[in-house]
Parts: C-alpha cells; sequence; structure tokens
C-alpha cells in the first residue's frame, strides 16, 4: 500500500494522462537552431525532370556543406521537381529541406544503391544471409540533422523492388528509404514518404530522435513494407504522423537471436501519440519479433489504428533471448481490424543456427487500457511460452465491438494478468487477481514515464 500511494502522489504532482497531459519523452522537444547557411541543389547540376540521374549531385553538395559543420551548420534546398538519386549519406549539423512538389526519387536501378554490412545486431541481412543494400538517404554517425520541409516528398519507387523480393531475384537484403545508425539528435518532419522498397525510417543504434507530422505509405499489396522502425535506438518521439502500410505501421526491434544478445542495446523510453496507423497484412503497432536486445519504457497514447490485421502486438520466439516490458498504450481506437491484441511466442524465424534455444525471452508489464473496437473480429490472441510465461498483463476499460458468432472472443495459453471493465470477458489467464493489483501496475508504468 505505501508503495501505491507514493506512486499516486507523483503522479497527482507530475503528470495528468488519459487525453490530458502525460509528460512523455514527446513533450521535451529537441531545439535546432537555423542554419546561417543554404545552397540549391541545383547549384550542384542537379536537373528535377524525374530522368537525370542526381546522385552525384547530392553528394557533391552534402561534401561541400560539411565544410560549415562548425560553423552553424548548412541548409541543403531541394526545389519543386522530380530529383532522381541513387543512395547518398548526409552530414552532421545539416538541414535536407524538401520544398512544396519537390520530390527525390529513389532510382530503381540497383546498382545506384550501393552494398554495406549487415547490422552488428542481426548478423544477416534480415530477408537474406550476407550484406544487404544501402538505403536511399543514409546517416552514420551524425550529430544535429533534419530532414524536413514544405511537405516535399521522398518516393523509393520501390514497386520494382517488391516484384524482386517476391519472385526471390534478389541477392541481398532489401533496402530502406532513410537510415539513421549511431546518430544523435535526429528530426524528420514535415514530408511525406512513399513506396518505400522495405522500410521507410530505421533509426538504429541512435538517441533522441524526433519524428513528427509525416505522412507514410506503401499500397495495401506491397510485401513486408515497414513505416518507422525504432531498432537498438533511445529518447523516441513519434507524434501527428499518419502512416499505412504493407505490413507493419510502427515496429520496435533491438537485435536478432544471438547477435542482438552480444550487441546488447535496448530499444528504451519511447513515446508516441496521435498517430493514424494502417497496416494490411501485419500490426499497426508491433514489438518485435526481432527484440533480442530488450524493449522497454514505451509510452502509446492517442492512436488510431484502423483496417489492419492487428492493431497491438507483442511477438518473440524461444532463442530470442530479451525482453519486452514496461509498455504503456492509451487513449486507443480501433476501426475493422480483425485481431486488437495479439502477443505470440512463436513468431519470426532465426539468422542461423547458432541461436541458444534456451534463450527465453521475457514479456511482462504490459498495460492496455482506455480503449475503444469497432467491428472486431478476434478480441485478442495471447499465446506465451511454456518455459517463460507472459506475466502482468494488465486490460482496463477496454469495449470491443465484435463482428462474429464465436464463442470464444479470446484465446489465451501460457500468459497471467489482471483485468478491469473489459468487454468481451476475457480468458480467465487474464482475470488472476483484484482490480486493484490492475492499478498499482498502471501506476508503475506511469511512474517510469514520470522519472523518464
Amino acid at each position: 500500500m505505501a508503495v501505491a500511494l507514493l506512486l499516486l502522489w507523483a503522479l497527482c504532482n507530475a503528470i495528468r494522462v488519459n487525453g490530458e497531459e502525460s509528460n512523455g519523452r514527446c513533450d521535451h522537444k529537441l531545439k535546432f537552431n537555423p542554419r546561417p547557411h543554404s545552397v540549391s541543389i541545383q547549384e550542384f547540376g542537379a536537373i528535377g525532370d524525374g530522368k537525370t540521374l542526381n546522385t552525384i549531385a547530392f553528394r557533391n553538395a552534402i561534401f561541400y556543406l560539411k565544410s560549415f559543420a562548425d560553423k552553424g551548420g548548412a541548409q541543403l534546398y531541394v526545389p519543386p521537381g522530380r530529383w532522381l538519386t541513387g543512395s547518398f549519406n548526409l552530414t552532421s549539423h545539416l538541414t535536407l529541406f524538401l520544398e512544396k512538389d519537390a520530390i527525390i526519387l529513389g532510382s530503381q536501378d540497383p546498382s545506384h544503391w550501393g552494398i554495406v554490412e549487415p547490422l552488428p545486431s542481426y548478423g544477416r541481412g534480415i530477408e537474406l544471409p550476407g550484406r544487404r543494400y544501402r538505403s536511399l538517404v543514409n546517416g552514420y554517425m551524425l550529430r544535429d540533422v533534419v530532414i524536413t520541409g514544405d511537405n516535399g516528398t521522398i518516393d523509393g519507387q520501390g514497386s520494382v523492388w517488391w516484384e524482386w523480393f517476391i519472385s526471390h531475384s534478389l541477392n541481398y537484403t532489401r533496402p530502406h528509404l532513410v537510415e539513421f545508425v549511431s546518430s544523435e539528435y535526429v528530426l524528420v518532419s514535415n514530408i511525406s514518404l512513399l513506396n518505400a522498397p522495405a522500410y521507410n525510417i530505421h533509426p538504429v543504434y541512435c538517441s533522441n530522435v524526433h519524428i513528427h507530422n509525416i505522412s507514410v505509405y506503401a499500397p495495401p499489396e506491397s510485401p513486408y513494407t515497414v513505416g518507422i522502425v525504432p531498432d537498438s535506438s533511445d529518447n523516441i518521439c513519434i507524434e501527428d504522423c499518419n502512416i499505412s502500410m504493407g505490413h507493419d505501421a510502427i515496429a520496435f526491434k533491438s537485435g536478432w537471436d544471438e547477435y542482438g544478445i552480444a550487441y546488447g542495446r535496448p530499444t528504451t523510453i519511447a513515446h508516441v501519440r496521435r498517430v493514424d496507423l494502417r497496416s494490411s497484412t501485419g500490426s499497426s503497432l508491433a514489438f518485435g519479433s526481432e527484440m533480442s536486445g530488450g524493449i522497454s519504457d514505451i509510452l502509446v497514447e492517442e492512436v488510431h489504428l484502423y483496417n489492419s490485421l492487428t492493431g497491438i502486438e507483442f511477438r518473440t520466439t524461444t532463442g530470442r533471448g530479451g525482453y519486452i516490458k514496461e509498455i504503456m498504450i492509451s487513449d486507443v481506437d480501433l476501426l475493422n481490424v480483425n485481431t486488437s491484441f495479439a502477443a505470440i511466442g512463436d513468431y519470426g524465424s532465426h539468422p542461423d543456427d547458432k541461436f541458444d534455444p534456451d534463450a527465453f525471452p521475457v514479456l511482462e508489464k504490459i498495460t492496455l487500457q482506455n480503449i475503444i473496437g469497432t467491428n472486431i473480429t478476434i478480441a485478442g490472441n495471447f499465446k506465451g511460452i511454456e518455459e517463460s510465461p507472459f506475466t502482468f498483463i494488465c486490460l482496463s476499460n477496454i469495449s470491443l465491438s465484435i463482428n462474429s458468432t464465436s464463442l470464444s472472443p479470446w484465446q489465451c495459453s501460457y500468459v497471467s494478468g489482471f483485468s478491469e471493465s473489459v468487454f468481451p470477458e476475457p480468458c480467465p489467464e487474464l482475470m488472476n487477481s483484484s482490480t486493484s493489483s490492475c492499478g498499482i501496475l498502471m501506476l508503475e508504468l506511469q511512474f517510469y514515464n514520470i522519472i523518464l
């Protein structure tokens, strides 16, 4: 009781939740000073006709602007036009500004993307063993970098990559649209991202990343396209975004089996709010299944999940190790979703046969509260692991309108938790204690977000 009273006192003095102030990571805005220097991509010979390859122009412009890093940084201005390019790297203290009607087009020639080594926390490409294609826009070990504009667009022209993926014609794992590696103080805002070959924004091994007011789209049939993928990164804010993808809209990750365990960098301290998410074949909001470095301290609130296979899904499997814990998801509107909530303990594959079969993942302290669902087929599917059951799952104030006549809207095994004011009534495994236990768990998770 003393712990509960202490937590309640902290909440009353620090935050208001459930649709009001939350004091999450997104309330701590990154501050970027105006760039004193600016050049246009046209000054480096770029031609925005959608046909001329401008890779050299982008690379030369950014090389030139690198000289202003110790002079307050610089801006690369992309005016209206269709600017075809292959892969290029950003630099620190840089703003890439896309004017209205400016479109950066990814080349459909794979030789224009380049090949890079796999990420150390994955040990190989996600889709194929060995190396992977370089992303279109890259940042490596950068600090203070911005991609923004007046709703300009980065279009990966991914249809050819999807065809090659489906036909098994690729020799390397598909590229992403934007990737930051080992970088900090990154802002992506006020742009649209279209037709990524695979992921759209992939911050990996990064800190202090703010993604704000962007639109992300790939057609429903695009295979395994994903919107935003925070990966072994911390202090992440994703807010005021509209994301519609073939697979997952937002997916938190942190490395793959023995490689992720050895690298040992979790994804932690993240805040998602005021987003509209759609996922045709995956989950609007996913955790894992590559989570071997751990995923924790995630606050999600005020989200609309619609026309999706799964609304919220936690994924893992034996051999992953790691953990998914201290997750709070609140104030959610679900519409036309097949499965509202899922936690699956046998999801995904392994990079090779060197994984430890005794590396059991931990999934615990997950809170789902203040959720309304309309036209739902399955309320929840919680399938834990016999050797490592999923525990401390808290469901509170949830009302789901089920569209089927199924007598079992909930499916549960190797899971335990608490529930309060949930309709339809959850499976017995999630009703193991009094409602006070669920309330104390929610206070603990909210307290985490205060101190973080």
